[in-house]
């Protein structure tokens, strides 16, 4: 057994050990709006719920490790003092990991993932129209842990209306965990599902993903293609260029020598089986042939 003093690690190695080490973590995909009401979404999962009389939640936005920086969503709590929070399930989660990327100020997350904005009845933050239960919440304190690196702080919520889908409740009105499918966080790029344990999805480029506001509108409004199709498709720095596009096609012609001519809805399916197996690269090509 190895016993550590914490202040000898670096503050991204006690981090690191931290959060792979206490997990599964919940995950509170956090919706928020700037003084301006500009929208904001992203997830944290230092997050968990407290009391039930009066109902409170608390998630904690850290301080950046690596220059001391403060997230949006911090500093429009600061401002507002409310926030939505959603739940994140396995059909969203690549959504939620996309939304994670640092986007500049201003720039609007749910378009980015290609989430539905749902106006709240309490609050000027949006909800998530594919998270099945949502939480309105007014902001009743936030306390800094530090001013460091990584520090946390934590933004204490009372929750002043929810929203469940009829679709994840028994009949005896209760939620069913298994038809609610949550994931939680671990270290690293794990994940957890309820239903089937650890998974892993990698984290956001380090540079920006285009994101799903910027597909063409077939894509962007596909029937076929899930909400975590769509999150694999954003994640990508730039959409295939016409050349590499047309060596692909002439590379698989022997297997599928009509994709020039197929219809969206067959393109679609095609590519989502490319997804299936992680290959985005190769399913924008079909997408864009």
């Amino acid at each position: 057994m190895r016993s550590i003093d914490p202040k000898s690690l670096s503050t991204s190695q006690l981090h690191g050990y931290l959060l792979s080490a206490v997990a599964p973590r919940p995950i509170a995909f956090a919706s928020t709006v700037d003084a301006d009401g500009k929208p904001n979404l992203s997830p944290f999962s230092f997050f968990n719920v407290f009391s039930a009389n009066p109902p409170i939640m608390i998630f904690s936005p850290a301080r950046r490790v690596r220059d001391n920086t403060t997230k949006h969503t911090l500093e429009n709590a600061q401002a507002t003092k409310e926030v939505v929070i959603n739940v994140v399930t396995y059909d969203m989660v690549h959504q939620m990991s996309l939304s994670s990327t640092e986007y500049p100020e201003g720039v609007n997350e749910f378009e980015k993932a290609g989430l539905t904005m749902v106006k709240s009845d309490l609050v000027k933050p949006f909800r998530i129209g594919e998270a099945p239960v949502q939480f309105e919440c007014k902001i009743s304190e936030i306390i800094s842990l530090g001013t460091e690196g990584g520090a946390g702080n934590l933004i204490i919520c009372e929750v002043v209306k929810l929203h469940i889908d009829e679709e994840v409740l028994d009949e005896d009105e209760s939620i069913n965990q298994k038809k609610l499918d949550l994931v939680a966080r671990a270290g690293g790029s794990y994940y957890s599902r309820a239903k089937d344990g650890f998974f892993e999805i990698p984290k956001p480029l380090s540079v920006q993903g285009i994101g799903v506001d910027s597909f063409p509108d077939h894509v962007k409004n596909s029937m076929i293609l899930t909400g975590n199709n769509l999150g694999m498709l954003g994640n990508v720095e730039a959409l295939p260029t016409d050349e590499s596009v047309n060596a692909f096609i002439k590379e698989v012609g022997a297997r599928y020598p009509n994709i020039k001519a197929a219809t969206h809805r067959e393109k679609h399916k095609l590519a989502r089986n490319y997804l299936s197996f992680g290959d985005v690269e190769s399913a924008w090509k079909i997408l864009l042939s």
